[in-house]
């Protein structure tokens, strides 16, 4: 399952970052790396983007790169 396939309010780890170059780099320090926990807090009415809860912080990213993070409930 990828992170844009959960539900709001469910807590998953991330298991793998898909991606290519700037966007992986990107993505991995924003603290999305395996092991993480990651809480989706909200969607936005249109489906994109999407908040996520981690680290201590709330995150917004776009649906298409969510679709690059693998997670596992």
């Amino acid at each position: 399952m990828t992170l844009d396939q959960v539900a709001v309010g469910r807590e998953v780890k991330i298991v793998k970052v898909g991606g290519e170059g700037e966007l992986r780099c990107r993505l991995l320090d924003m603290g999305l790396i395996p092991k993480t926990i990651v809480r989706v807090q909200k969607v936005a009415p249109m489906g994109d983007p999407i908040e996520i809860h981690l680290r201590g912080y709330e995150l917004t990213i776009r649906k298409e790169d969510a679709g690059k993070i693998e997670v596992v409930s």
